[in-house]
């Protein structure tokens, strides 16, 4: 590797690792094992693969069903389902897959950390394919856009699953809840960015970035103030 594919390197892995570390300093009252938040991280890298070869073939089934509609039809599905609803989904199964089992998961703000450092697999991996074609501009609008709205998007997720975790009856509502409100902000950001036909349109994916972090820091204060080893 050159010293400049190095550096674009470090610049696609930056934001999801300091993300994950903010998100660690968090979790004020009692700190998740290393190995466990690795292992999350790990899973959230893996899941870009999944999701590559799922979207590819649901893009290609939308593209079919929608080739003699208007272009802004299979946009919509394009965020909503094949990317919007894929990534989410896959984040969902992995948390609830491997760590809502495990014994460290023993709080409700556990389910945001697990559900971040997931996120923060995905987004870094996907970071470096979309910064090493890119290149510095691309790196630098998406360490302040598309990596941030994924940790947004999983704190949202993750405060459901954290609920989930620990009220049975409740179970299936709060699952429901955290990945509908992940996969209508992920499509809802994706069409806005995408669409060509309205630029303004464009700039609403801004306000929901800054409404989604406002959210998410007030529900990362809710479950830290919930938190039985406070």
């Amino acid at each position: 590797m050159t010293v400049t594919q190095i550096l674009l390197f470090l610049l696609a892995i930056f934001p999801g690792l300091l993300i994950s570390y903010l998100i660690y300093r968090m979790d004020k009252y009692e700190k998740e094992p290393w190995w466990q938040l690795a292992i999350c991280f790990a899973l959230g890298a893996a899941l870009v693969w999944v999701a590559y070869h799922v979207e590819r073939w649901l893009g290609q089934s939308a593209y079919m069903m929608t080739v003699d509609m208007p272009s802004i039809v299979f946009l919509f599905l394009d965020a909503f389902i094949v990317v919007g609803f894929t990534e989410e989904f896959l984040k969902f199964v992995a948390v609830r897959g491997y760590i809502f089992r495990e014994e460290a998961f023993n709080e409700p703000m556990d389910g945001i950390v697990y559900t971040v450092l997931v996120a923060m697999g995905f987004a870094t991996a996907e970071n470096i394919q979309y910064v090493m074609d890119g290149g510095w501009e691309t790196g630098l609008v998406r360490m302040f856009t598309a990596v941030p709205a994924h940790g947004m998007l999983a704190v949202i997720m993750g405060y459901f699953i954290g609920i989930a975790k620990f009220d049975v009856y409740d179970r299936p509502r709060m699952y429901f809840r955290g990945i509908a409100l992940a996969v209508l902000g992920h499509g809802a950001y994706d069409f806005f960015i995408l669409q060509q036909y309205y630029p303004a349109l464009g700039m609403l994916a801004l306000v929901l970035l800054v409404v989604g972090y406002r959210l998410s820091y007030k529900l990362i204060r809710l479950h830290q103030e919930e938190s039985p080893f406070k």
